[in-house]
């Protein structure tokens, strides 16, 4: 089989989202955007909600009603990107819980679904998705009168914990839902390991239920494996690859991996990636093209059958490393040719 496996390990996003619940002292939601960050939402958002997750945050309606069909009714799923237009039916099919993030947005939804339960995204300093200070002042009293389920802001800098940004968004958002009897958030991963004051009242894991930073100690939850469809001596002088990119300096054996940019082994990443046979590091040889990669197997004491990218000995963030990139992308960008085995 010429097709690469990704092996994704359910058992370990479970034991990395009870990690991070037990850091707190408030409810623990789950992040499945992005159909759960490339690894299938379906599955994963089973998985979560097994292990004890009862509300689930996405990007979009399209993914929110996906994640309905696998949850069934009762569990709130809430949408990052709001009420937009064209949204209304699906979010009355799914019952979808919209974060409002305008005046627009607002009075889009309190016009199309009366009553219908919603929540609102403030800006405390990210100026990305969210009502500003000035837009939520104008608005606040309406959009309460209307009961929103839940209100909630976005770090910008979570990731690094001494950014001065992180206590001046917590500041802000502190001070523009004062005196508000409505559940709030703050924290997704990152923001979850800044502390306590940064809990309120539910967090929303992402990446770290993948395996990914800021969470240094969660469990790896992906491998992913690749067929070597040929191997070839290459003698000093000659050259693999577009561009001719590459030419060996002494006689070498090089593997042709049958993977490539197409499925999300970033371009970028060149020769900086590293492949593994059995924790042996073996070094990318030429321009990463859209199905095949060069390797350097020549310190190898035999052919493999397979080599592995992704794994315990190298992870997301370690690759993302490589193509210059972090481990968000590097999960999200796995391609639909791989073989997907979940175990756990």
């Amino acid at each position: 089989m010429a097709t690469a496996t990704l092996t994704i390990d359910l058992s370990a996003i479970a034991a990395n989202w009870r990690a991070l619940d037990a850091m707190t002292e408030v409810e623990t939601a789950a992040v499945v955007k992005a159909d759960a960050y490339g690894l299938g939402a379906a599955r994963v958002a089973q998985t979560l909600a097994d292990a004890g997750a009862r509300q689930f945050f996405v990007a979009i309606a399209e993914e929110g009603a996906a994640v309905r069909a696998a949850l069934g009714p009762g569990v709130p799923i809430y949408v990052f990107s709001g009420h937009m237009a064209g949204d209304t039916a699906l979010i009355r099919q799914a019952d979808l819980t919209p974060l409002i993030n305008s005046v627009d947005q607002m009075l889009r939804h309190v016009e199309a679904l009366p009553g219908h339960p919603f929540g609102l995204q403030l800006d405390s300093g990210m100026n990305r998705l969210g009502m500003e200070p000035a837009e939520w002042s104008a608005l606040r009293d309406i959009a309460l009168a209307q009961r929103p389920v839940l209100i909630l802001s976005h770090l910008a800098c979570s990731d690094e914990p001494g950014d001065p940004m992180n206590a001046l968004q917590l500041a802000t958002f502190a001070e523009m839902t004062q005196g508000i009897d409505v559940p709030l958030s703050l924290a997704a991963t990152g923001g979850m390991l800044l502390g306590p004051e940064y809990h309120f009242d539910l967090t929303r894991p992402g990446i770290g239920l993948y395996g990914g930073l800021p969470f240094a100690d969660a469990t790896p939850v992906v491998t992913l494996d690749a067929p070597v469809v040929q191997v070839r001596d290459v003698a000093v002088g000659e050259s693999v690859g577009y561009a001719a990119s590459w030419v060996a300096s002494r006689p070498s054996r090089i593997a042709t991996i049958s993977a490539g940019y197409a499925d999300g082994l970033i371009r970028a990443m060149g020769a900086a990636a590293r492949f593994y046979d059995h924790g042996q590091a073996v070094p990318v040889v030429g321009r990463v093209s859209m199905d095949l990669i060069g390797v350097d197997i020549t310190d190898l004491p035999a052919a493999p059958k397979s080599l592995q990218i992704l794994g315990r000995d190298q992870g997301i963030d370690n690759l993302a490393q490589a193509a210059g990139t972090i481990g968000y992308e590097i999960l999200t960008s796995m391609g639909h040719r791989y073989h997907r085995v979940y175990t756990g």
